[in-house]
């Protein structure tokens, strides 16, 4: 199998799952149950000074399903820890002790004064931990508080607590920004600024994930109320990616080790966080829906994986970067059309009604309900793929350089490669002129 052992900041680990800061990570009994399941890692459930953090005793989870009622995204309302700080310190440098091996980090989340994050700093460093996580992300309940992305949509706030962090601790500091703002580099270029060691993204999404049109109040439901939740789980991963990409393909942050968090629950969805940047990744929900053995299926799916590619896990990282480009960096001479495989089709029809209703009229259908593509209409919007429900019958096959596409009676050129060198740029054929 392939060598899954990671270095992140100089914290080792087996390999580079980690289990994010979260209702698994909150106590020694959990942490030693995926410490002995195979997890490279943990963060530990955010720690914080407030003796009056109290949680909800009713529904703390709201949730979103697909049509065969697979979990695909799931609202918390959960807050930081509720257990005593010195219960906590205590169960972290006990499973430090007994798991030398494994990387240990605290999550923390004080008010927005160097006393405190001192304070907390020099308890934390007494337990053995390889490092803290700085919770700039959670969007509820903490937030209102003045903590949590209260401080991580501030990027000037993200800057100055860090500075205090890297001033007052020996150990590595992880930023966690929060995905709630309009351009992530900003806040990563603020963390960056105040000497963060790393940043981790995302946190959850601000969210209600759905409404009791009996009660008339969101859910989870708490005595007739609702609030609204940090949304995650399978449904945020698009957006995890890419506001990973981001980071990771502007120059000046490209320097910033990431640690990837956001729907991860399978070997291939860590590979792509790693593909596209980040260090290692964290996962929850899929440990809150399966059960901490998943990391077994991940272990042995990106070593498999890895082996067939014949690259070892640091050439993994950040592989797909060069290729995450802006709009006007694309082929607009690569074309390709949609090709039904008569074999597969089932003739269900889904592909026809998308097409001839919300697309281009480009697939046909016989008295027999045979559907073929008409290569003159179709645009190659690959919405037939998409909708299909039987995968591979349906596939996009490139046109060669010299065929004429029949859409638009044009020769396929490879030449321009891209918007900015296109003749039908006004900006270029000005240039041209």
């Amino acid at each position: 199998m392939a060598n899954l052992a990671t270095d992140f900041l100089g914290i080792k680990s087996p390999n580079p799952f980690w289990l994010a800061s979260a209702p698994p990570t909150d106590k020694e009994y959990n942490v030693r149950r995926a410490f002995d399941a195979g997890w490279g890692g943990v963060v530990w459930k955010t720690l914080g000074l407030d003796p009056a953090i109290v949680n909800v005793n009713g529904p703390r989870y709201g949730a979103v399903w697909g049509p065969d009622r697979r979990l695909m995204g799931m609202n918390n309302i959960e807050l930081i820890t509720d257990r005593p700080l010195e219960t906590n310190l205590e169960e972290i440098k006990a499973v430090k002790r007994d798991y030398p091996d494994r990387a240990m980090i605290v999550s923390l989340m004080v008010p927005c004064e160097e006393e405190p994050w001192a304070w907390i700093l020099k308890r934390v460093e007494e337990t053995g931990a390889d490092g803290v996580e700085l919770n700039f992300g959670c969007p509820h309940g903490m937030s209102e508080r003045g903590m949590g992305s209260a401080v991580g949509q501030v990027p000037e706030y993200i800057e100055m607590v860090t500075r205090w962090c890297k001033a007052n601790t020996r150990m590595p500091v992880i930023v966690k920004l929060t995905p709630n703002v309009t351009d992530i580099r900003k806040p990563a270029a603020a963390a960056l600024a105040g000497g963060a060691d790393a940043v981790s993204l995302i946190n959850t999404v601000n969210s209600i994930t759905s409404v009791d049109l009996d009660l008339f109040a969101p859910e989870p439901t708490i005595d007739g109320k609702g609030a609204h939740g940090g949304y995650c789980g399978p449904a945020v991963k698009p957006i995890a990616l890419n506001m990973v990409a981001e980071i990771a393909r502007t120059p000046e942050l490209s320097r910033l080790p990431i640690s990837g968090i956001g729907g991860i629950t399978t070997w291939r969805d860590a590979a792509e966080f790693l593909a596209l940047g980040a260090g290692n990744v964290q996962v929850c929900t899929a440990a809150m829906t399966y059960g901490f053995k998943i990391v077994q299926e991940m272990i042995s799916g990106l070593s498999q994986y890895l082996d067939e590619k014949q690259i070892a896990l640091p050439e993994l990282v950040g592989r797909a970067v060069p290729n995450v480009v802006d709009w006007n960096a694309l082929n607009l001479n690569y074309v390709t059309k949609a090709r039904i495989d008569q074999d597969k089709c089932i003739k269900c029809g889904r592909c026809y009604a998308a097409c001839e209703d919300t697309s281009h009229q480009a697939i046909s259908m016989s008295p027999d309900r045979k559907f073929e593509v008409i290569d003159a209409e179709c645009v190659a919007c690959n919405l037939c793929v998409n909708v299909c429900p039987v995968e591979d019958c349906i596939t996009m096959e490139r046109m060669a350089a010299g065929e004429v596409d029949p859409r638009t009676g044009e020769v396929v050129r490879e030449e321009y490669a891209n918007w900015t060198t296109h003749p039908n740029n006004p900006a270029a054929a000005k240039a041209a002129e």
